[in-house]
C-alpha cells in the first residue's frame, strides 16, 4: 500500500457512532365481543423523539467487522403480545394485546381493556403509554379502550350515558431518522355499539378487524360487537443511521436495504431478522 494510503487508513477512526430506532411488535386483539385495541410496540429512539414521553437515548459507539445482533419482532397474532425487537444492547418490549373479557396486556404500550368495565394495561417505561380502559354503563351496551400508543395514552372508550364511543388509538411518535419525518407506533383501536361509533387509530395502528402496519409496531384494531376474528399487531422495524463512510453487511437470514449517502450519514432499514441474525460494517 503507498505510505500515503497507510497514514490514512492508520487515521481512520476505529469505532463510529450509530443512531437508532428500534420498534417492536404491536399487540394482537382478542377474539369475541367488542375487544379493546392492540397496544403498540415498545418505541426506542436516538433522533428527534422516543417513545413514552422519555428523554432522547444515547447512541451507540460500534466498532468496524465486527458482529451486532438485529432481531424483528413479529406482530402479536390474536389474542397474542407482540414480540420485542433488538439491536446490540437495545431491546423493545412488544405490545400488549388488546382484551374481550378483562383489562389489556401490559405492553411497550399496552392493550385496550374490554367493554366490562376493565382497565387498560400498563405501559414498559420509556418506551410507549398505558392502553385505555373499557366500559358498560346500561345493561350489555359499552365500548372497549383504544389501544395505547408510542406518543400518548389510548383512550377509554364511553358508554351510552356518556355519549357512546369507542377508545381512539394512542398517538406514534415521529422521527426524522430516516431523513424526513415518518410517525410509528400507533395503539389499535377500541370498539363500540353505541351512537358514537368506534375509535380511530393513526400510525400503523389498527381500525376496527383490522390488523396494525407491517414494520410500524402499530396494534391491531377491536373486533366489532356481537363478535368476530380478532387481528394481528404490526411487524417492528430497525433503523440505523451512521456515518457515510462505513456500509453495512446484512448477515444471512436479515431483510434489509442501505440508503445513499445525505447529509453525512448512511441509513439502513431493517424489516425482518430473526433471533441471533447479526449486521456488521466496514
Amino acid at each position: 500500500m503507498p505510505i500515503l494510503g497507510v497514514i490514512a487508513s492508520q487515521n481512520r477512526p476505529r469505532t463510529f457512532t450509530v443512531d437508532y430506532l428500534v420498534i417492536a411488535g404491536g399487540g394482537g386483539s382478542q377474539t369475541g365481543d367488542r375487544s379493546g385495541g392492540g397496544g403498540a410496540g415498545g418505541f426506542r429512539s436516538t433522533v428527534t423523539a422516543t417513545g413514552g414521553g422519555g428523554a432522547l437515548e444515547t447512541a451507540l459507539t460500534l466498532a468496524p467487522s465486527t458482529n451486532y445482533t438485529v432481531t424483528i419482532g413479529a406482530g402479536g397474532a390474536i389474542d397474542t403480545n407482540g414480540q420485542n425487537s433488538i439491536f446490540d444492547t437495545k431491546t423493545s418490549t412488544g405490545g400488549g394485546k388488546g382484551s374481550t373479557s378483562g383489562a389489556g396486556s401490559i405492553g411497550g404500550s399496552g392493550g385496550g381493556g374490554s367493554l366490562y368495565n376493565s382497565a387498560g394495561g400498563a405501559e414498559t417505561t420509556n418506551q410507549g403509554f398505558a392502553g385505555g380502559g373499557g366500559v358498560t354503563d346500561l345493561a350489555t351496551y359499552g365500548a372497549s379502550g383504544g389501544g395505547g400508543g408510542a406518543g400518548s395514552v389510548g383512550q377509554n372508550g364511553t358508554g351510552p350515558l356518556s355519549g357512546g364511543k369507542g377508545g381512539n388509538g394512542g398517538s406514534g411518535v415521529a422521527t426524522s431518522i430516516t431523513g424526513s419525518s415518518v410517525s410509528n407506533g400507533g395503539g389499535g383501536a377500541g370498539t363500540s355499539d353505541c351512537t358514537g361509533g368506534n375509535g380511530t387509530a393513526v400510525a400503523g395502528g389498527g381500525t376496527i378487524n383490522t390488523p396494525g402496519s407491517v414494520n410500524t409496531g402499530g396494534g391491531a384494531g377491536g373486533t366489532t360487537p356481537g363478535g368476530s376474528s380478532g387481528s394481528a399487531g404490526g411487524s417492528g422495524v430497525v433503523i440505523l443511521r451512521y456515518p457515510d463512510s462505513r456500509t453495512i453487511t446484512f448477515g444471512a437470514g436479515v431483510t434489509g436495504t442501505e440508503s445513499a449517502a445525505s447529509g453525512g450519514y448512511k441509513r439502513a432499514t431493517i424489516t425482518a431478522a430473526g433471533s441471533g441474525n447479526t449486521v456488521s460494517w466496514s
